[in-house]
């Protein structure tokens, strides 16, 4: 005690206390993290200039333990003393077990929802992929189609260009799932060692009704013998959910040589690929034997001049693909009959391909109407001719029209209800 009341002499000091029933006030121990190897603290002089120790009190005087005297902490250590331990700073830190745990749930959500997946819309119910499938043991090739925003016109419903497309799409889908189709354009292995290609000769299109945005369209197709050297190919296309007929169609296709461009007869071996998948039935619509009159010039109602295929009119076989052709017969087409009229039937005879530097010329006549007010008409008919500058016939064709029926755009079942 005496060391002490000489030691307070020099050094500030606070009160101590000494607790006689040997329970300790502070911390004891080892070396705390603020002195040094030698005992002295890094700062050790108060804001009245007088030095500070770090001394530490020995756990027993005499026998009696003591405490440690808290004014001879420094001012870091005092400042940095850890909060009380409570029950709850004492609990382990969950965060990072929450986030291992939501990232996990969120990856098993994700796989169950690809495993669980189904198909929303009605095309799809059959035909997830769009890739089409092969029917009446093995005869008829079937896809489904739903009619896309961007495949309507003004009057809300599929144009005849989207038709023909599905047609084409269809006629090629059905060689591929048929295991027929070799390095060419819809042209099977035979063909193709024979640089032989398809190319029509003939198409004839009945439209009974045009589908609208968000119908789901299902085309059958088949093939048939066609003379000597052709194949038919015929399409039934009907409303997937009520199974009404919406279009038929048949074509004639012959072979070409693809470097001579003439037409060749159909080989042997490329009739015994082909032959097992013949249907004998007649052609889903009557052919249309009526012979047009030449037009001219002279004759034609309407002309439409300098059209020209842009590099997107090409298919793989370097022509203008058939159904562009058929935008181009429209370009001349009387304006009041297509406002107000719809394409009911076509006939298309293609006479020679279309190259890519190729010039054309379109024109249209009336048969039987006159011109002053085709809008008032019910049935209009008009003939067509696609020609090269020079003269040269590129496809004749006749299309019937009737007056245009009034459309509504279906709503989607899959559209979320409207909340309250």
């Amino acid at each position: 005690m005496a060391a002490m009341a000489t030691a307070s002499g020099f050094f500030s000091v606070a009160s101590t206390a000494v607790d006689s029933g040997g329970n300790t006030t502070g911390k004891h121990g080892g070396l705390p993290a603020s002195v040094d190897a030698r005992g002295m603290g890094p700062k050790s002089v108060s804001s009245r200039g007088l030095v500070k120790t770090n001394a530490q009190a020995p756990s027993k005087v005499n026998g009696t333990r003591v405490g440690v005297m808290e004014g001879l902490k420094t001012d870091d250590e005092v400042s940095s003393s850890p909060p009380p331990r409570t029950f709850i700073n004492q609990l382990p830190d969950w965060s990072m077990l929450l986030v291992a745990i939501t990232t996990i749930f969120l990856a098993a959500e994700k796989q169950l929802m690809m495993i669980d997946w189904k198909p929303k819309r009605a095309d799809m119910l059959t035909d997830p992929f769009g890739l089409g499938s092969i029917v009446q043991n093995g005869m008829v090739f079937r896809q489904n189609f739903s009619i896309r925003s961007y495949e309507i016109g003004a009057d809300r419903t599929a144009s005849v260009e989207t038709l023909m497309n599905h047609l084409q799409e269809t006629a090629l889908n059905h060689v591929k799932n048929a295991g027929l189709l070799g390095d060419g354009f819809g042209s099977t292995p035979e063909m193709c060692k024979r640089n032989l290609i398809w190319v029509v000769t003939k198409m004839q299109v009945m439209v009974d009704r045009y589908p609208t945005w968000g119908d789901v369209v299902q085309v059958d197709t088949w093939v048939a013998p066609s003379g000597k050297n052709g194949m038919r190919r015929d399409w039934l296309l009907r409303d997937y959910n009520t199974g009404e007929t919406l279009t038929r169609a048949s074509s004639c296709w012959v072979m070409m040589n693809k470097k001579t461009r003439k037409l060749s007869k159909l080989p042997d071996e490329v009739r015994a690929e082909i032959g097992n998948f013949f249907v004998d039935t007649p052609p889903i619509v009557d052919e249309d034997s009526t012979r047009l009159p030449k037009l001219t010039d002279s004759n034609a109602d309407y002309i439409r001049t300098g059209l020209t295929p842009k590099w997107s009119d090409l298919d793989i076989n370097q022509h203008v693909n058939n159904v562009k052709y058929v935008g181009w017969i429209l370009e001349s087409a009387p304006q009041p009959v297509v406002e107000s009229h719809e394409l009911a039937s076509m006939t298309l005879e293609y006479r020679r391909e279309c190259m890519r530097d190729s010039v054309l010329d379109s024109l249209t006549s009336v048969l039987g109407k006159g011109l002053e007010d085709l809008a008032t008409f019910g049935q209009v008919e008009c003939q067509h001719l696609l020609r090269l500058e020079d003269g040269a016939d590129i496809v004749k064709g006749r299309t019937e029209w009737r007056p245009k029926r009034s459309y509504e755009v279906k709503s989607f079942d899959q559209l979320p209800a409207e909340s309250a």
